[in-house]
């Protein structure tokens, strides 16, 4: 078929890359390059620099509003659109443009968490699983009906970053099958009950309330990491908190119990994984391990 892809950030490669392998990607909307870096140089969008290492069309307009992106959309006559992680919002035309229509790959079980953070939403949540939904697409917020989806646990010590990952090779497989299996797919709508949505994460969320239990202060810290990431100042120094676990432990809310564990308003956590500014990251131990050194 022929393919318009329309993708943004890594998560939207590996989709890329398994509908480029079985069919023709006439064109790739991306979102523009922008500022990046200490020198503030534009970057190319991770789905921009993959598809131009395949030789394949790229094109970046700052938004499909207006009649002459609209047209030029419509001009490239292609089968069908498969659109994950974008960031631009569609209008009915560039939707009803492609002869099929639009598929989306969203990073969800739907209605749950319908939005633009359904991965970090999931893990904060404390849901037990997750998944990735097949959506025709429709002018609603993720409202239109679903031709597949699949499941995935959330593991005890899933971070945002693994579960995006992971999720990310799911999609990737799922717009494959879609695509092959596409003329004996039905669609069901969506249920009316269990809708929620993931709002986008705004860097207030990264701030410790200490007072919370211990269970949902670790989800927090693991459902924002990588990005924006928890930051506290410790007798380390400042660190940036990658990955932790509820565990028993009593005393006053933000006191370090002992090596990187702190007391939360019931129970405490402890800390698996975090980052010196300017380090890479580091389990507990080497971390607990170099400060042991630089003391001696």
């Amino acid at each position: 078929m022929r393919v318009i892809f329309m993708g943004t950030p890594d998560f939207s490669v590996p989709a890329l890359e398994a509908v480029h392998a079985e069919h023709d990607v006439v064109c790739v909307y991306t979102q523009p390059p922008r500022p990046a870096g200490r020198g503030k140089k534009p970057r190319l969008t991770a789905v921009h620099a993959r598809a131009e290492a395949l030789g394949l069309e790229v094109r970046h307009p700052a938004s499909l509003k207006d009649a002459a992106a609209q047209a030029e959309f419509a001009e490239i006559q292609a089968d069908i659109a498969v659109v994950v992680a974008y960031g631009l919002i569609l209008p009915q035309a560039a939707l009803d443009a492609p002869r099929l229509g639009c598929l989306n790959i969203h990073a969800s079980l739907l209605p749950r968490w319908r939005g633009a953070a359904p991965i970090q939403r999931a893990i904060m949540a404390g849901d037990a699983e997750t998944g990735i939904c097949i959506m025709q697409m429709e002018a609603g917020l993720d409202t239109g009906p679903v031709l597949l989806r699949d499941t995935t646990p959330i593991a005890p010590l899933d971070t945002a970053q693994t579960l995006h990952d992971r999720l990310s090779q799911m999609g990737a497989r799922l717009i494959a099958r879609a695509l092959a299996e596409l003329p004996a797919l039905r669609a069901t709508a969506q249920p009316e009950n269990g809708v929620t949505y993931a709002a986008k994460i705004d860097k207030s969320e990264a701030r410790l309330d200490w007072t919370r239990p211990a269970e949902e202060v670790a989800r927090q810290i693991r459902g924002l990491s990588p990005f924006p990431g928890v930051w506290i100042d410790s007798p380390l120094g400042r660190l940036k908190l990658l990955n932790a676990r509820a565990v028993d432990g009593d005393g006053t809310p933000g006191a370090l119990l002992h090596g990187l564990t702190v007391a939360c308003g019931t129970g405490a956590v402890e800390v698996l994984e975090a980052q010196r500014e300017g380090k890479r990251a580091m389990s507990a131990e080497e971390l607990l391990r170099g400060a042991g050194a630089a003391r001696g």
